[in-house]
């Protein structure tokens, strides 16, 4: 807990110095000689229900003036809240490379696994979208809540040749905005049989908005999942520079060993390494964050770390009015209980 006014705390100083002074007044009295008729009667006021009820009032006074005195303060505490996250973009690279099986069963096998287990932590109300990007981009399913479409568009991925890790960044942020005046036609994004850049069936892109600040847009975020590195289409760090500019989050997972490893399918091999510094790089830029999973197990806590992250987030809130009103119900309290106990407010 912090406080906007700290200077305000040395009043607390003079709570130690009310319960002496109440300890002292409490002793005076009790060595005052009082002539009573009945020795039953002394007995009688001594007993301890008379006891603790006498105090009591007064131990709620102090309490209420400790939370006045902190509420005064104007205290400042780290609350988890719910996110005002909305929709989040899943890009997933589907090249080649995600057949290696340095992450078991494989990379793929594994990537959709730990996507599933993600989708089935999300609150119903958040919209997921998935974006499936190799040698160029493709919606496979837009933002949506319905769990089945989503798994079904995980299983239908298919492997690809190349690495296209911008346009997926930017297919993400069109789904987002799907007017948000992102030009799709500098890359190919169709469904089979569509004419390219338009399978968000979207209005011709309108002037690009005015960039704010990075991370600021709380209504949606992008997931990019990687093995590799680019190999065609746009440059990711403009991509990203282009979610930036709409305040949206890159959050970026790197796939298997640093070193890399070599793929080899049907007659033909390629060596495929992480390219950790350039997601790094996004996740930086955006204000983002950046996760490595070197096995199953570890992209599985990944996505779990996410879903948390993603839908609980850690505010600083001023709770003045909550301990003022504390202290408030505490004096209230006080005063009826002396009322009722000894027909006074103590």
């Amino acid at each position: 807990m912090s406080f906007l006014w700290p200077s305000l705390l040395p009043m607390l100083l003079a709570l130690p110095m009310l319960v002496g002074l109440y300890v002292w007044l409490w002793r005076r009295k009790r060595r005052q000689v009082v002539p009573y008729a009945s020795l039953s009667l002394i007995k009688q006021a001594m007993a301890p229900q008379r006891h603790w009820r006498r105090h009591l009032p007064p131990a709620l006074l102090l309490l209420a003036l400790t939370s006045l005195l902190l509420a005064a303060a104007r205290p400042l505490a780290r609350i988890a809240l719910p996110t005002q996250q909305e929709t989040i973009m899943l890009a997933i690279d589907v090249s080649g490379s995600m057949r290696a099986t340095d992450v078991q069963p494989n990379r793929l096998e594994a990537a959709q696994a730990a996507a599933r287990a993600f989708l089935a932590d999300l609150p119903r109300h958040v919209k997921v979208g998935i974006v499936a990007f190799a040698g160029s981009a493709q919606i496979a399913q837009l933002p949506t809540t319905n769990r089945e479409d989503l798994n079904a568009a995980i299983d239908r991925f298919q492997l690809q040749r190349g690495t296209a890790i911008g346009n997926g960044i930017v297919l993400s942020l069109a789904a987002i905005f799907p007017e948000g005046g992102i030009d799709l036609g500098q890359f190919s994004s169709g469904r089979p049989g569509q004419p390219r850049g338009q399978s968000l069936d979207m209005p011709p892109p309108s002037p690009p908005p005015t960039p704010v600040a990075p991370g600021s847009y709380g209504s949606a975020a992008v997931i990019l999942l990687t093995d590799g590195q680019r190999t065609t289409g746009i440059d990711p760090l403009e991509a990203a520079k282009l979610a930036a500019d709409r305040g949206v989050r890159v959050y970026t997972v790197g796939v298997g060993t640093v070193e890399g490893v070599t793929v080899g399918f049907e007659g033909w091999s390629m060596h495929a390494r992480l390219d950790e510094e350039s997601l790094k790089q996004i996740a930086q830029q955006t204000r983002g964050e950046y996760f490595h999973a070197a096995s199953a197990e570890a992209l599985t806590q990944v996505y779990e770390t996410l879903s948390s992250r993603l839908t609980i987030e850690k505010k600083e809130t001023e709770i003045t009015a909550l301990l003022a009103l504390l202290g408030a119900l505490l004096v209230i309290a006080s005063a009826t209980l002396s009322m009722l106990w000894f027909h006074r407010v103590a």
